[in-house]
């Protein structure tokens, strides 16, 4: 028989069979059973009801990991509304963009972030706002959070006929053409993601999972659903501070998270000038990461040193996002360790290959380079009010395929290793960066002839951006200055963290600015034309 697969499904089987169980910490050391978070979950569906949100509305949350983000979560999906997650790191005219975009009419905002919205209020189409410790915020008619919930029912809200392809959530990525694009993922989607993590992540109902992982990130690459429905206990970190987190996995005997390579550098530095710090509870710790290959060496301190496990995943947003992982004991035993800086091979259920211009498969001899492409049911539906877009994605090289702009090569095992990438996209400890985007900003600037942004090896951040810049005669520019006028318009993470000024850029005979050989300069020494930490 054909269940209907729905992303309430999972908070629903906590409270059946963990209602008693303490489902989530919050950052304060406050602790939930999932009886009781379900019923904030329950008071929050009612309040946006009676404010007005109905099946297929959008609901943005701005907010960091808190307790309140998984309420918001359950709460927009069971009334069949749609879970709009961001990027706390943004600007706020990246914030402007995206909440018209996506027609927000609600807007929930954390007190350290709200800020960033206040500005522009009158700009875009949300009526309701709703904000976690609303008096300090500073603005006007900020709803309390706790405020509009208390005195609500408890009881569950009437839900709507939901179908498992409705749209549950939209996530922004940077977009290649430099406006982020909408990821519409469904239900169905999400359902399905959430059952790839506990098959390759091997969650458990005694988990103890710390979230290191911004929960935006693909709804935190699905572990708000994953781990909630297999009973574990979310602990929240509102963001990352390296003794934070030695301090929770200790305390609350933390078994399970998940980081980008820059954050396994991070807990390295800090226990190297922290001699006598504890690095574990009772029980095994493992560590997913992904956004680029851990060094081998971060593997070797992080394994041996702390007595973790890595699991290295990869993925995108638009593939939600776990499509491969190394995480095979059996190819372990064979290979060792260098099998760990490896994508991986697909997940559960999970069609993936390396093709070449003509869409065919490329040798798996471990050095012929071609496009990952992929097709399975945790891929997203669609890019929102970007047709074109989506039709390109799914059907370039290989109908049918979802494109991931990333080059690797595959092995003999069916492992692969990423060396480079089609699209201008930019992944620097683990945040996706468009040089597009970065550009439109630099012509900008009115001292600007040429400019062209290309990533760069970093130790810290596995990349980073740089800026080769042509300035205009007589023009009086310098790095700084240059450095913070993108900051201006940009989130931080996007600025260039070095500017070179050149006499003029490698085009080819149509104006198109070739990157490939700018980067050949920087990455002549490394063996992949991608960052590696």
């Amino acid at each position: 028989m054909k269940q209907e697969m729905r992303t309430t499904d999972f908070l629903d089987r906590a409270v059946d069979l963990y209602g008693d169980v303490t489902g989530v910490v919050a950052h304060d050391g406050t602790e939930y059973t999932y009886d009781e978070v379900n019923d904030r979950v329950n008071r929050l569906a009612h309040a946006l009801v009676d404010s007005g949100v109905e099946q297929g509305d959008r609901v943005a949350l701005l907010a960091p990991n808190t307790h309140y983000f998984i309420e918001a979560l359950y709460a927009t999906n069971k009334l069949g509304a749609v879970f709009v997650p961001l990027n706390y790191r943004l600007a706020t005219g990246e914030y402007e963009y995206i909440l018209n975009d996506c027609e927000a009419g609600t807007l929930i905002a954390d007190y350290d972030y709200a800020e960033k919205v206040e500005p522009i209020r009158d700009e875009i189409p949300a009526e309701t706002f709703v904000g976690y410790r609303a008096d300090e915020i500073a603005g006007d008619d900020w709803r309390d959070y706790e405020a509009f919930i208390d005195g609500r029912s408890a009881a569950e809200p009437d839900r709507p006929d939901i179908s498992e392809d409705d749209d549950a959530s939209i996530n922004y990525t940077s977009g290649t053409t430099g406006d982020p694009k909408g990821v519409v993922r469904t239900h169905r989607t999400e359902h399905w993601h959430a059952l790839v993590l506990n098959q390759h992540m091997e969650i458990r109902d005694d988990d103890t999972y710390l979230w290191t992982l911004p929960m935006f990130h693909c709804n935190g690459w699905g572990h708000t659903y994953a781990i909630t429905g297999t009973g574990g206990t979310h602990v929240c970190q509102r963001t990352f501070d390296a003794q934070g987190v030695f301090d929770r996995v200790r305390e609350d005997d933390v078994t399970f998270m998940c980081g980008a390579p820059t954050v396994l550098n991070n807990l390295i530095a800090y226990a190297e000038e922290h001699a006598d710090v504890e690095t574990t509870g009772d029980r095994d710790v493992r560590i997913a990461t992904a956004g680029s290959a851990p060094a081998t060496a971060t593997i070797e301190t992080v394994e041996d040193e702390f007595g973790w496990r890595i699991i290295h995943i990869y993925g995108l947003t638009e593939t939600a996002p776990i499509i491969t992982t190394s995480n095979s004991p059996r190819r372990l035993a064979q290979r060792g360790r260098e099998l760990k800086v490896k994508q991986g091979f697909g997940t559960l259920c999970t069609d993936v290959r390396v093709v070449d211009e003509d869409g065919e498969d490329v040798p798996r001899d471990g050095a012929t380079i071609g496009e990952i492409v992929v097709r399975g049911n945790q891929v997203m539906d669609r890019y929102l009010n970007k047709p074109d877009a989506t039709e390109e994605a799914f059907n370039d090289r290989v109908e049918g395929y979802f494109h991931t702009g990333d080059l690797a090569t595959i092995d003999e095992d069916g492992m692969i290793a990423i060396q480079d990438r089609k699209k201008d996209i930019i992944i620097s400890g683990g945040e996706n960066i468009s040089s597009i985007e970065v550009e439109d900003i630099l012509y900008d600037h009115p001292d600007v002839l040429k400019a062209a942004v290309i990533p760069v090896p970093s130790e810290q951040w596995g990349e980073t951006p740089k800026a080769l810049v042509v300035p205009k005669d007589d023009a009086d520019l310098d790095e700084e200055g240059v450095v913070s006028f993108v900051g201006e318009h940009l989130a931080s993470y996007k600025k260039p963290t070095s500017v070179d000024f050149v006499d003029d850029l490698p085009e080819t005979a149509t104006g198109k600015v070739q990157k490939y050989e700018l980067r050949e300069e920087y990455w002549d020494d490394e063996a992949r034309k991608v960052g590696q930490q």
